[in-house]
Protein backbone atom coordinates (compact mmCIF):
# COMPACT_ATOMS: atom_id res chain seq x y z
CA UNK A 1 0.00 0.00 0.00
CA UNK A 2 1.22 3.51 -0.83
CA UNK A 3 -0.08 6.84 0.42
CA UNK A 4 0.62 8.68 -2.81
CA UNK A 5 -0.98 6.30 -5.33
CA UNK A 6 -3.60 8.85 -6.35
CA UNK A 7 -0.97 10.84 -8.21
CA UNK A 8 0.97 8.03 -9.92
CA UNK A 9 -0.83 5.77 -12.35
CA UNK A 10 0.16 2.11 -12.31
CA UNK A 11 2.90 0.35 -10.40
CA UNK A 12 6.51 1.39 -9.88
CA UNK A 13 9.29 -0.54 -11.52
CA UNK A 14 10.22 -3.34 -9.07
CA UNK A 15 13.78 -2.07 -8.77
CA UNK A 16 12.51 1.41 -7.92
CA UNK A 17 10.06 -0.01 -5.39
CA UNK A 18 12.77 -1.95 -3.60
CA UNK A 19 15.07 1.05 -3.64
CA UNK A 20 12.47 3.40 -2.20
CA UNK A 21 11.09 1.13 0.54
CA UNK A 22 12.08 2.31 4.00
CA UNK A 23 13.96 0.09 6.46
CA UNK A 24 11.93 1.47 9.35
CA UNK A 25 10.21 -1.48 11.02
CA UNK A 26 11.65 -0.44 14.40
CA UNK A 27 9.50 2.70 14.24
CA UNK A 28 6.24 0.71 14.27
CA UNK A 29 5.30 1.12 17.98
CA UNK A 30 6.41 4.75 17.99
CA UNK A 31 4.43 5.58 14.88
CA UNK A 32 1.42 3.95 16.53
CA UNK A 33 1.93 6.24 19.54
CA UNK A 34 2.19 9.34 17.35
CA UNK A 35 -0.84 8.25 15.32
CA UNK A 36 -2.89 7.81 18.49
CA UNK A 37 -2.07 11.38 19.49
CA UNK A 38 -3.01 12.63 16.03
CA UNK A 39 -6.28 10.69 16.19
CA UNK A 40 -7.09 12.46 19.44
CA UNK A 41 -6.51 15.80 17.72
CA UNK A 42 -8.81 14.76 14.86
CA UNK A 43 -11.49 13.83 17.36
CA UNK A 44 -11.10 17.15 19.16
CA UNK A 45 -11.65 18.89 15.84
CA UNK A 46 -14.81 16.86 15.17
CA UNK A 47 -13.23 14.89 12.34
CA UNK A 48 -13.38 11.51 14.10
CA UNK A 49 -16.34 10.23 16.11
CA UNK A 50 -15.91 8.87 19.59
CA UNK A 51 -16.47 5.33 18.30
CA UNK A 52 -13.89 5.83 15.54
CA UNK A 53 -11.36 7.16 18.01
CA UNK A 54 -11.90 4.18 20.29
CA UNK A 55 -11.50 1.82 17.33
CA UNK A 56 -8.28 3.54 16.25
CA UNK A 57 -6.82 3.43 19.75
CA UNK A 58 -7.67 -0.25 20.19
CA UNK A 59 -6.24 -1.24 16.82
CA UNK A 60 -3.09 0.83 17.29
CA UNK A 61 -2.39 -0.88 20.61
CA UNK A 62 -2.69 -4.24 18.86
CA UNK A 63 -0.56 -3.20 15.88
CA UNK A 64 2.21 -1.89 18.15
CA UNK A 65 2.57 -5.36 19.66
CA UNK A 66 2.59 -7.16 16.29
CA UNK A 67 5.63 -6.24 14.18
CA UNK A 68 4.89 -9.19 11.89
CA UNK A 69 1.91 -7.23 10.57
CA UNK A 70 4.37 -5.02 8.66
CA UNK A 71 4.54 -6.63 5.19
CA UNK A 72 6.89 -6.43 2.23
CA UNK A 73 3.99 -4.89 0.32
CA UNK A 74 4.07 -1.86 2.64
CA UNK A 75 6.28 1.03 1.61
CA UNK A 76 6.91 2.09 5.22
CA UNK A 77 5.41 1.87 8.70
CA UNK A 78 3.08 4.78 7.96
CA UNK A 79 1.38 3.01 5.07
CA UNK A 80 1.34 -0.25 7.04
CA UNK A 81 -0.51 1.36 9.94
CA UNK A 82 -3.04 3.03 7.69
CA UNK A 83 -3.68 -0.32 5.95
CA UNK A 84 -4.00 -2.19 9.24
CA UNK A 85 -6.50 0.33 10.62
CA UNK A 86 -8.94 -0.69 7.91
CA UNK A 87 -11.71 1.64 6.78
CA UNK A 88 -11.15 4.17 9.55
CA UNK A 89 -7.52 4.32 8.44
CA UNK A 90 -8.64 6.22 5.36
CA UNK A 91 -9.57 9.11 7.66
CA UNK A 92 -6.50 9.09 9.87
CA UNK A 93 -4.11 10.99 7.60
CA UNK A 94 -6.22 14.14 7.47
CA UNK A 95 -4.20 17.15 8.59
CA UNK A 96 -0.81 15.49 8.50
CA UNK A 97 1.90 14.39 6.10
CA UNK A 98 4.40 11.60 6.25
CA UNK A 99 6.87 14.43 6.83
CA UNK A 100 5.59 15.40 10.27
CA UNK A 101 4.45 11.84 10.93
CA UNK A 102 7.91 10.30 10.55
CA UNK A 103 9.52 13.15 12.45
CA UNK A 104 7.12 12.57 15.35
CA UNK A 105 7.68 8.80 15.42
CA UNK A 106 11.44 9.18 15.07
CA UNK A 107 11.57 11.65 17.97
CA UNK A 108 9.63 9.23 20.17
CA UNK A 109 12.07 6.49 19.18
CA UNK A 110 15.01 8.75 20.04
CA UNK A 111 13.54 9.51 23.47
CA UNK A 112 13.25 5.81 24.21
CA UNK A 113 16.73 5.09 22.85
CA UNK A 114 18.26 7.83 25.00
CA UNK A 115 16.57 6.45 28.13
CA UNK A 116 17.84 2.96 27.30
CA UNK A 117 21.38 4.24 26.75
CA UNK A 118 21.40 5.97 30.12
CA UNK A 119 20.18 2.80 31.84
CA UNK A 120 22.87 0.67 30.20
CA UNK A 121 25.56 3.25 31.03
CA UNK A 122 24.40 3.23 34.65
CA UNK A 123 24.69 -0.55 34.77
CA UNK A 124 28.29 -0.44 33.57
CA UNK A 125 29.12 2.45 35.90
CA UNK A 126 27.81 0.43 38.85
CA UNK A 127 30.11 -2.46 37.97
CA UNK A 128 33.10 -0.13 37.60
CA UNK A 129 32.31 1.58 40.92
CA UNK A 130 32.12 -1.78 42.70
CA UNK A 131 35.43 -2.76 41.10
CA UNK A 132 36.97 0.56 42.20
CA UNK A 133 35.75 0.07 45.76
CA UNK A 134 37.37 -3.36 45.90
CA UNK A 135 40.64 -1.98 44.54
CA UNK A 136 40.55 1.39 46.30
CA UNK A 137 43.93 0.81 47.98
CA UNK A 138 45.62 -1.29 45.28
CA UNK A 139 48.77 0.58 44.28
CA UNK A 140 49.66 0.82 40.59
CA UNK A 141 51.71 3.08 38.35
CA UNK A 142 49.88 5.89 36.63
CA UNK A 143 50.90 6.50 33.04
CA UNK A 144 51.40 9.34 30.61
CA UNK A 145 52.60 8.65 27.05
CA UNK A 146 52.31 4.96 28.06
CA UNK A 147 55.35 5.53 30.32
CA UNK A 148 55.22 5.11 34.08
CA UNK A 149 54.58 8.49 35.67
CA UNK A 150 53.50 8.56 39.31
CA UNK A 151 51.99 6.07 41.77
CA UNK A 152 48.21 6.00 42.03
CA UNK A 153 45.67 3.41 43.09
CA UNK A 154 43.68 1.20 40.79
CA UNK A 155 40.53 2.54 42.44
CA UNK A 156 41.44 6.09 41.43
CA UNK A 157 42.17 4.98 37.88
CA UNK A 158 38.84 3.18 37.60
CA UNK A 159 37.04 6.28 38.82
CA UNK A 160 38.35 8.03 35.70
CA UNK A 161 36.26 5.53 33.71
CA UNK A 162 33.23 6.49 35.80
CA UNK A 163 33.77 10.17 35.04
CA UNK A 164 33.72 9.46 31.30
CA UNK A 165 30.52 7.45 31.65
CA UNK A 166 28.93 10.19 33.73
CA UNK A 167 29.53 12.72 30.95
CA UNK A 168 28.04 10.24 28.49
CA UNK A 169 24.85 10.09 30.56
CA UNK A 170 24.64 13.88 30.33
CA UNK A 171 25.03 13.85 26.56
CA UNK A 172 22.15 11.40 26.16
CA UNK A 173 20.01 13.53 28.47
CA UNK A 174 20.69 16.50 26.19
CA UNK A 175 19.81 14.45 23.11
CA UNK A 176 16.54 13.42 24.76
CA UNK A 177 15.71 17.03 25.51
CA UNK A 178 16.29 17.92 21.86
CA UNK A 179 13.98 15.09 20.75
CA UNK A 180 11.14 16.01 23.12
CA UNK A 181 9.54 18.70 20.94
CA UNK A 182 6.61 17.71 18.73
CA UNK A 183 6.50 18.29 14.96
CA UNK A 184 2.82 17.26 14.74
CA UNK A 185 0.73 19.89 13.04
CA UNK A 186 3.49 20.89 10.62
CA UNK A 187 2.01 18.74 7.88
CA UNK A 188 4.17 18.59 4.78
CA UNK A 189 5.81 21.92 5.70
CA UNK A 190 3.08 24.56 6.14
CA UNK A 191 0.49 23.09 8.48
CA UNK A 192 -3.13 22.40 7.58
CA UNK A 193 -6.37 24.29 7.07
CA UNK A 194 -8.14 21.85 9.40
CA UNK A 195 -8.99 23.18 12.88
CA UNK A 196 -6.71 20.77 14.75
CA UNK A 197 -5.57 21.68 18.26
CA UNK A 198 -1.78 22.05 18.63
CA UNK A 199 0.06 19.15 20.25
CA UNK A 200 1.86 19.53 23.54
CA UNK A 201 5.36 20.88 23.04
CA UNK A 202 4.75 21.89 19.44
CA UNK A 203 7.77 23.18 17.56
CA UNK A 204 7.76 26.87 16.72
CA UNK A 205 8.33 26.66 12.95
CA UNK A 206 6.55 24.19 10.68
CA UNK A 207 9.34 24.14 8.09
CA UNK A 208 11.97 23.43 10.71
CA UNK A 209 9.70 20.83 12.31
CA UNK A 210 9.83 18.52 9.29
CA UNK A 211 13.42 19.34 8.26
CA UNK A 212 15.18 19.17 11.63
CA UNK A 213 17.30 16.13 12.41
CA UNK A 214 19.50 17.75 15.02
CA UNK A 215 18.09 15.37 17.64
CA UNK A 216 19.29 12.39 15.60
CA UNK A 217 22.71 14.01 15.20
CA UNK A 218 22.79 14.67 18.95
CA UNK A 219 22.04 11.00 19.59
CA UNK A 220 24.70 9.82 17.17
CA UNK A 221 27.18 12.28 18.64
CA UNK A 222 26.47 10.98 22.15
CA UNK A 223 26.88 7.43 20.82
CA UNK A 224 30.16 8.27 19.08
CA UNK A 225 31.63 9.87 22.21
CA UNK A 226 30.40 6.98 24.35
CA UNK A 227 32.06 4.48 22.03
CA UNK A 228 35.22 6.59 22.08
CA UNK A 229 35.23 6.23 25.86
CA UNK A 230 34.40 2.52 25.74
CA UNK A 231 37.21 2.09 23.23
CA UNK A 232 39.69 3.70 25.64
CA UNK A 233 38.46 1.41 28.43
CA UNK A 234 38.74 -1.56 26.08
CA UNK A 235 42.26 -0.57 25.06
CA UNK A 236 43.38 -0.44 28.68
CA UNK A 237 41.91 -3.87 29.37
CA UNK A 238 43.69 -5.24 26.30
CA UNK A 239 47.00 -3.79 27.54
CA UNK A 240 46.54 -4.82 31.14
CA UNK A 241 45.73 -8.41 30.11
CA UNK A 242 48.92 -8.89 28.06
CA UNK A 243 51.69 -11.10 29.40
CA UNK A 244 53.97 -8.05 29.32
CA UNK A 245 51.77 -6.19 31.80
CA UNK A 246 49.86 -9.01 33.49
CA UNK A 247 47.81 -6.61 35.60
CA UNK A 248 44.53 -8.50 35.07
CA UNK A 249 43.36 -11.91 33.98
CA UNK A 250 40.38 -12.13 31.65
CA UNK A 251 37.28 -14.06 32.77
CA UNK A 252 36.68 -17.10 30.61
CA UNK A 253 33.00 -16.13 30.43
CA UNK A 254 33.95 -12.97 28.50
CA UNK A 255 36.95 -14.05 26.43
CA UNK A 256 37.63 -16.44 23.58
CA UNK A 257 40.40 -18.81 22.60
CA UNK A 258 42.38 -19.27 19.42
CA UNK A 259 41.41 -21.70 16.68
CA UNK A 260 45.10 -22.60 16.30
CA UNK A 261 47.03 -21.68 19.46
CA UNK A 262 45.72 -23.68 22.43
CA UNK A 263 47.19 -21.40 25.09
CA UNK A 264 45.47 -18.19 24.00
CA UNK A 265 42.79 -16.28 25.89
CA UNK A 266 41.78 -13.31 23.76
CA UNK A 267 40.16 -10.03 24.91
CA UNK A 268 37.65 -10.10 22.06
CA UNK A 269 34.99 -8.06 23.88
CA UNK A 270 37.40 -5.21 24.52
CA UNK A 271 38.75 -5.40 20.97
CA UNK A 272 35.34 -5.43 19.31
CA UNK A 273 34.17 -2.50 21.44
CA UNK A 274 37.30 -0.70 20.25
CA UNK A 275 36.48 -1.61 16.66
CA UNK A 276 32.86 -0.49 16.86
CA UNK A 277 33.98 2.98 17.94
CA UNK A 278 35.10 3.65 14.39
CA UNK A 279 31.73 2.55 13.06
CA UNK A 280 29.90 4.80 15.54
CA UNK A 281 31.99 7.78 14.47
CA UNK A 282 31.29 6.93 10.82
CA UNK A 283 27.54 6.93 11.39
CA UNK A 284 27.66 10.43 12.86
CA UNK A 285 29.83 11.64 9.99
CA UNK A 286 27.52 10.01 7.45
CA UNK A 287 24.36 11.68 8.71
CA UNK A 288 26.14 15.03 9.00
CA UNK A 289 27.14 14.68 5.35
CA UNK A 290 23.56 13.81 4.38
CA UNK A 291 21.94 16.70 6.22
CA UNK A 292 24.46 19.39 5.30
CA UNK A 293 23.38 19.52 1.65
CA UNK A 294 19.61 19.56 2.04
CA UNK A 295 17.41 22.54 1.23
CA UNK A 296 14.43 23.12 3.52
CA UNK A 297 12.02 21.57 4.15
CA UNK A 298 11.81 17.76 3.80
CA UNK A 299 13.79 15.71 1.26
CA UNK A 300 13.77 11.95 0.69
CA UNK A 301 17.46 11.86 1.63
CA UNK A 302 16.22 11.94 5.23
CA UNK A 303 15.04 8.36 4.82
CA UNK A 304 18.72 7.61 5.56
CA UNK A 305 18.52 9.13 9.05
CA UNK A 306 17.05 6.16 10.86
CA UNK A 307 19.31 3.25 9.91
CA UNK A 308 22.43 4.69 11.65
CA UNK A 309 20.41 5.51 14.75
CA UNK A 310 18.85 2.03 14.84
CA UNK A 311 22.27 0.42 14.39
CA UNK A 312 23.93 2.61 17.01
CA UNK A 313 21.27 1.67 19.54
CA UNK A 314 21.84 -2.03 18.93
CA UNK A 315 25.61 -1.69 19.11
CA UNK A 316 25.53 0.36 22.31
CA UNK A 317 23.23 -2.10 24.02
CA UNK A 318 25.44 -5.03 23.05
CA UNK A 319 28.73 -3.33 23.90
CA UNK A 320 27.63 -2.03 27.31
CA UNK A 321 26.13 -5.35 28.37
CA UNK A 322 29.21 -7.27 27.20
CA UNK A 323 31.50 -4.88 29.06
CA UNK A 324 29.49 -5.44 32.24
CA UNK A 325 30.27 -9.15 31.92
CA UNK A 326 33.93 -8.49 31.14
CA UNK A 327 34.69 -5.87 33.80
CA UNK A 328 32.81 -7.69 36.56
CA UNK A 329 34.90 -10.80 35.91
CA UNK A 330 38.40 -9.27 35.73
CA UNK A 331 40.88 -10.86 38.16
CA UNK A 332 43.44 -8.32 39.37
CA UNK A 333 47.06 -9.40 39.88
CA UNK A 334 47.90 -7.12 42.80
CA UNK A 335 51.44 -8.46 43.06
CA UNK A 336 52.24 -7.44 39.48
CA UNK A 337 50.72 -4.02 40.08
CA UNK A 338 52.72 -3.55 43.25
CA UNK A 339 55.93 -4.59 41.50
CA UNK A 340 55.29 -2.12 38.70
CA UNK A 341 54.49 0.63 41.20
CA UNK A 342 57.73 -0.02 43.12
CA UNK A 343 59.81 1.52 40.33
CA UNK A 344 61.78 4.21 42.23
CA UNK A 345 61.58 6.60 39.30
CA UNK A 346 57.87 6.98 39.99
CA UNK A 347 58.94 9.16 42.93
CA UNK A 348 61.09 11.55 40.89
CA UNK A 349 58.39 14.22 41.04
CA UNK A 350 58.13 13.74 44.80
CA UNK A 351 61.88 14.26 45.08
CA UNK A 352 61.63 17.52 43.15
CA UNK A 353 58.73 18.69 45.28
CA UNK A 354 60.65 17.83 48.46
CA UNK A 355 63.36 20.23 47.29
CA UNK A 356 60.70 22.86 46.65
CA UNK A 357 59.57 22.50 50.27
CA UNK A 358 63.20 23.19 51.27
CA UNK A 359 63.13 26.45 49.30
CA UNK A 360 64.59 25.36 45.95
CA UNK A 361 62.82 26.90 42.92
CA UNK A 362 60.89 24.18 41.12
CA UNK A 363 62.77 24.54 37.83
CA UNK A 364 66.08 24.13 39.64
CA UNK A 365 64.69 21.16 41.57
CA UNK A 366 63.43 19.59 38.33
CA UNK A 367 66.87 19.93 36.72
CA UNK A 368 68.71 18.53 39.73
CA UNK A 369 66.47 15.43 39.90
CA UNK A 370 66.63 14.95 36.13
CA UNK A 371 70.44 15.04 36.24
CA UNK A 372 70.44 12.46 39.02
CA UNK A 373 68.19 10.20 36.95
CA UNK A 374 70.50 10.56 33.95
CA UNK A 375 73.69 9.71 35.84
CA UNK A 376 72.10 6.91 37.87
CA UNK A 377 72.51 8.57 41.24
CA UNK A 378 68.82 9.21 41.87
CA UNK A 379 67.68 8.17 45.33
CA UNK A 380 63.93 8.34 45.89
CA UNK A 381 62.52 9.98 49.00
CA UNK A 382 60.55 7.99 51.52
CA UNK A 383 57.54 6.74 49.61
CA UNK A 384 54.43 8.79 50.31
CA UNK A 385 50.95 7.41 50.05
CA UNK A 386 50.04 6.88 46.38
CA UNK A 387 48.04 9.63 44.80
CA UNK A 388 44.42 8.59 45.05
CA UNK A 389 42.22 11.61 44.37
CA UNK A 390 42.21 15.33 44.99
CA UNK A 391 41.15 16.36 48.47
CA UNK A 392 41.91 15.04 51.94
CA UNK A 393 39.52 12.11 51.71
CA UNK A 394 41.31 10.40 48.85
CA UNK A 395 39.82 7.69 46.69
CA UNK A 396 37.21 6.51 49.20
CA UNK A 397 35.69 9.96 49.48
CA UNK A 398 35.69 10.18 45.68
CA UNK A 399 33.92 6.82 45.50
CA UNK A 400 31.23 7.94 47.92
CA UNK A 401 30.75 11.18 45.98
CA UNK A 402 30.45 9.29 42.69
CA UNK A 403 27.77 7.01 44.09
CA UNK A 404 25.89 10.00 45.44
CA UNK A 405 26.15 11.76 42.08
CA UNK A 406 24.65 8.78 40.28
CA UNK A 407 21.96 8.70 42.97
CA UNK A 408 18.99 6.43 42.47
CA UNK A 409 20.26 5.43 39.03
CA UNK A 410 22.56 3.00 40.77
Amino acid sequence: MTLWAGRVEGALDPAVWEFLRADDAELLPYDCEATAEHAGRLHAAGLLTGDELAEVETRLAEIAQDPASYLDSDEDVHSAIERLLGEVGRKIHAGRSRNDQVAAAFRLYALDACAEAREEIDALALVVLSFAETEADTVMPGYTHMQRGQPVTLGHHLLAWVEMLDRDRTRFAYAAEAAAESPLGAGALAGSTLPLPPPSGQMRNSIDAVADRDFALDYLYAAAVLFTHLSRIGEEIVIWATSEFGFVKLPETAATGSSMMPQKLNPDVAELVRGKAGTAIGRLTGLLATVKGLPLAYDRDLQEDKVPVFASRRDMRGALQALVALVSGLDVNRERLATAASDPLLLATDAAEALVVDGVPFRDAHERVAEAVRDGSFAPPAAPAPRAAPGPGGVREALAEARQRFGDNL
